[in-house]
């Protein structure tokens, strides 16, 4: 009697389905652990940062379709070293920090009221995007022709290879991003800085030069100050062949262009490359607000890897480089990434509640990216039915238009 009350209890249990509960645990990714709700994984119990780990469930295996051997495409810019002046501060992620990232390098940079960042200019390209405060631009071409503008949140300036440059700060705190179309920028011979060549010019030759007395340049630093404190520049620049405007301008003020039309009503996104900033033909950028649980579709880039920095919000992107090869990450404000040339991708914002904003960066003359839907709708239907294995009817419905910014539920 006693057997077969055990026998229906277990039969009990089994038929309600509690058996089952006693087997399946909780996933325990949101938890910084790597173990899934099938009861795969185990936990953390050598050194770990907790922290880290709670802000990237998705390295912890929690997407199961992730697969193969994908290289680290992230950084995060606190990871970075900073470098401190009495003007301010730069960190910079080069390709010492993300291996994978080969086309582009890029630094944060902050300048105080008045600090310069002092004369300079590149064997490579210049890209900028400010993000706080204001910030006076001024260059010159080989052509004597000059620049010299006020720059606020969401303007860019694009100096070409080798064009001479300085930036000031115009507010209390300024900061903006740099982009540089090589991934070595900290190789030598990259950067040619003002006080760096005077001070390595004999005297002689530099009173020869400019016809001044050689004590003009005895107060010349020594070392390279880079960033230095100083007051707002009061002056104006006027010259013989005028300035920079029009197709031949170095900046380009966003806001002041409207964004780009794009289907999906998921959020707003603006292209800025060659076809509307001219000038700009090594670095095309877009600059995208992504709204709650919206979706950047996927999509792959044709022309060029895609480096991002995301400024605002929190995002997940799952990333396919060919032959079963897919891992999935997770980025937060001041993480850095590169997707490879031509590699398939999503970015999807996973807050419920506020936006995502990042730019993406290529190293190219323009804005490239073909959209897996409307490649799949522009495809003889009963073709896709075949290959994906989905109804007819499914695949006929695909909309032709790339949805670039796709709403959340």
């Amino acid at each position: 009697m006693k057997l077969n009350a055990r026998f229906c209890t277990v039969l009990l249990l089994c038929s309600s389905g509690f058996g089952a509960v006693l087997r399946k645990r909780e996933a325990q990714f949101t938890n910084g652990q790597p173990i899934d709700a099938n009861g795969k994984g185990g936990p953390i119990l050598g050194g770990t940062d907790h922290q880290v780990d709670l802000s990237n469930p998705d390295n912890l295996g929690q997407q199961s379709t992730d697969s193969g051997t994908v290289p680290n495409l992230k950084w995060r810019f606190s990871d970075s070293k900073t470098k401190i002046f009495y003007g301010g501060w730069v960190r910079e992620q080069v390709v010492q920090d993300l291996p994978q990232s080969h086309d582009i390098s890029a630094a944060q940079q902050h300048l105080k009221r008045g600090a310069i960042r002092e004369l300079h200019w590149h064997r490579v390209a210049e890209w900028g995007f400010v993000y706080q405060g204001r910030v006076l631009v001024s260059a010159v071409d080989e052509n004597g022709k000059f620049q010299l503008d006020i720059l606020e949140y969401g303007d860019i300036w694009y100096f070409p290879k080798g064009q001479a440059h300085t930036i000031q700060g115009l507010d209390e705190e300024n900061e903006y991003l740099l982009v540089f179309d090589d991934g070595d920028f900290d190789a030598v011979g990259t950067t040619f800085n003002l006080d760096d060549w005077v001070a390595h010019t004999p005297k002689s030759v530099l009173a020869k030069n400019f016809r001044l007395p050689e004590s003009v340049f005895n107060s010349v630093p020594s070392s390279n100050p880079y960033i230095q404190n100083s007051t707002v520049s009061t002056r104006n620049v006027t010259g013989p062949n005028g300035q920079l405007v029009g197709n031949n301008s170095y900046v380009y003020h966003t806001f002041s262009h409207p964004s780009e039309e794009v289907p999906g009503s998921g959020g707003l996104f603006y292209k800025i490359d060659s076809t509307n900033f001219p000038v700009s033909k090594t670095i095309a950028a877009t600059f995208v607000v992504l709204e709650p649980k919206g979706l950047r579709e996927l999509h792959w880039h044709p022309t060029a890897e895609e480096w991002l920095y995301f400024h605002e919000g929190e995002a997940r992107a799952t990333v396919f480089i060919g032959t079963g090869n897919s891992r999935t990450f997770d980025f937060s404000a001041g993480d850095t990434a590169v997707f490879p040339d031509n590699s398939g991708h999503y970015i999807e914002n996973t807050s419920l509640t506020r936006n995502l904003t990042w730019i993406e960066i290529y190293k190219s003359d323009r804005v490239a990216d073909i959209s897996l839907t409307q490649w799949l709708a522009l495809t003889p239907a009963d073709i896709v039915a075949a290959i994906l294995k989905i109804p007819v009817d499914i695949a006929v419905g695909l909309k032709k238009e790339k949805q670039v910014l796709i709403k959340g539920d």
